[in-house]
């Protein structure tokens, strides 16, 4: 049986979940809220009601699993529901790109992957504008409905696509100097769409040929990591690190940065952020 059933009940939970961001979506308040930093973050009564209605459905078919999500309804803190950070622990986005849905742009998605003893297992990222539903679970294959998704496998050529994250300030608060020079040259096609998830998930889809999130958090990454992983693409961190196993314990939002690319162009992609850092 492995994961299937899992990943049928909660791809059906997403997709449930989307529509109570629909009903927000145009009319919304910008709200903000601090994790673990004094930097404001956007946030919106949808994304806390979307998280509310994808916990209490975890709860029902899941009561012995943790949970970690983005929000709280104070604001003040993450969701974690953690008595095993080494077990099944579902991580929750319920709106990746909250900037873009306050906005009116359509790029956003609900995100939820599940984390077993640190390892991306499952995870689904609902397009929830476009209407489409990417999901995959350990050995099941990656899926946009009935089409099997696959990594590119290419090296990066002129008519590759690259994805990078909207907020390319590193930890030392300038732009690295990879990023300049991607950013300042015509022959990779780099798009940025303002949602971690998305861009990442196009990796796994086979349209990009890469991603890059410099400033994300865990729940950026997981849903997307899954997918990506099982459609035979690679996440490292930006040094070339792995990120998973990943330790839960004490976690409280501290960001994640990711590359994950096709397996040709990823050592290509991370030799040249070694390169120019």
């Amino acid at each position: 049986m492995g994961l299937t059933h899992d990943l049928q009940y909660i791809a059906d939970l997403v997709r449930d979940a989307g529509k109570v961001v629909l009903e927000h979506y145009g009319r919304v308040e910008r709200l903000t809220k601090t994790h673990a930093t004094t930097t404001a973050e956007a946030v919106t009564e949808a994304d806390r009601a979307t998280q509310r209605r994808i916990v209490a459905g975890l709860r029902r078919r899941f009561p012995d699993d943790g949970i970690v999500g983005e929000e709280s309804d104070t604001g003040d803190a993450i969701t974690f529901e953690c008595t095993n950070p080494q077990g099944r622990n579902w991580v929750i986005d319920p709106i990746d790109g909250t900037n873009n849905f306050i906005a009116g742009l359509g790029n956003f998605a609900v995100c939820v992957g599940l984390l077993d003893a640190g390892r991306p297992v499952l995870g689904v990222v609902y397009d929830v504008t476009r209407d489409l539903l990417y999901a995959a679970a350990s050995g099941e294959g990656a899926w946009l409905g009935s089409k099997r998704l696959r990594a590119p496998t290419d090296p990066l050529g002129d008519s590759a696509m690259l994805m990078l994250t909207s907020n390319l300030i590193d930890a030392r608060g300038r732009c690295p100097e990879w990023a300049c020079r991607w950013l300042g040259q015509t022959t990779w096609k780099t798009r940025i769409l303002g949602s971690a998830a998305l861009e990442a998930v196009y990796v796994g889809a086979g349209i990009a040929h890469g991603a890059v999130t410099v400033n994300g958090k865990l729940w950026d990454c997981v849903a997307s990591a899954a997918i990506c992983l099982e459609a035979g693409g690679t996440i490292t961190d930006l040094k070339g690190e792995p990120i998973f196993p990943f330790d839960l314990r004490k976690y409280a939002g501290a960001k994640v940065p990711y590359l994950v690319a096709g397996p040709a162009a990823h050592p290509e992609l991370l030799a040249q952020m070694k390169r120019w850092p």
